[in-house]
């Protein structure tokens, strides 16, 4: 009976690639011409920030930016590189209210946890970047708890929608300088203190979509690691990479 639901669901609504549309073999797949265009991240990468290399190094190797000025997190990584096609998903799920392609940006995520957190699952959550009421209320939804959602089903990690909080409404980043994004959303999170108890000596594996400055990603992390996460992992969908503008 299933096979035969899904053979007539195929028919009717057939699965289709989530940038242009073409009917695809399956749910959650890209075409051909479409995955030829995307950048998929991954080894070999900065072990700090998931900033791709160009040749293989230690597993260990940081960037030159990490050594510099070492982030709060204790690793970054980004399942595509920012362009026009992640981009495209992106803003379809986050304005575009395609709620259903949360699933398919984190089957694309997922792969990027590391083994060691896996076989730790125990100690690890996943808490998503909050949205602060306003915007949510406007939304109707969080795109990256929709996304921490998928993923904590796929990897059996508990997920805590809640813990973190937007406490300060800020206006859009995307005109800002570094430093001026990092002053915008330095206080602009805390951690619920009902939820302290969930978060204490746990690896948190923080989820959101776009990984941009990297600003609001470090304004969690102080927070969570001061309400004592053993450490953070930061994850996204798709992140700006050096001489890309978002």
């Amino acid at each position: 009976m299933r096979r035969i639901v899904r053979h007539v669901l195929d028919y009717a609504l057939p699965p289709r690639c989530p940038c242009c549309g073409e009917i695809v073999a399956e749910d959650d797949r890209f075409c051909h011409n479409c995955w030829d265009e995307i950048e998929f991240l991954g080894e070999p990468c900065c072990a700090r920030c998931g900033a791709p290399f160009d040749h293989v190094v230690n597993d260990e190797v940081w960037c030159g930016a990490c050594l510099a000025d070492p982030p709060p997190w204790d690793s970054a990584r980004a399942a595509v590189q920012y362009g026009e096609y992640s981009r495209t998903i992106a803003l379809r799920l986050k304005y575009g209210r395609r709620t259903g392609l949360a699933r398919f940006m984190a089957r694309y995520m997922q792969p990027h946890i590391d083994e060691a957190i896996l076989s730790a699952r125990s100690e690890a959550v996943i808490i998503p970047v909050p949205l602060h009421r306003w915007r949510l209320w406007g939304r109707g939804f969080n795109q990256s708890q929709l996304i921490a959602g998928h993923i904590g089903k796929a990897s059996a990690i508990e997920v805590e929608p809640f813990a973190l909080r937007r406490i300060v409404a800020t206006r859009p980043l995307q005109d800002m300088s570094h430093r001026q994004r990092e002053k915008t959303v330095g206080k602009a999170f805390a951690v619920d203190a009902r939820y302290e108890n969930r978060i204490s000596g746990k690896i948190v594996i923080l989820v959101d979509d776009v990984h941009t400055s990297g600003a609001t990603a470090r304004a969690c992390t102080r927070v969570l690691l001061k309400a004592g996460a053993r450490s953070v992992h930061l994850l996204c969908w798709a992140r700006v990479l050096e001489n890309h503008n978002v």
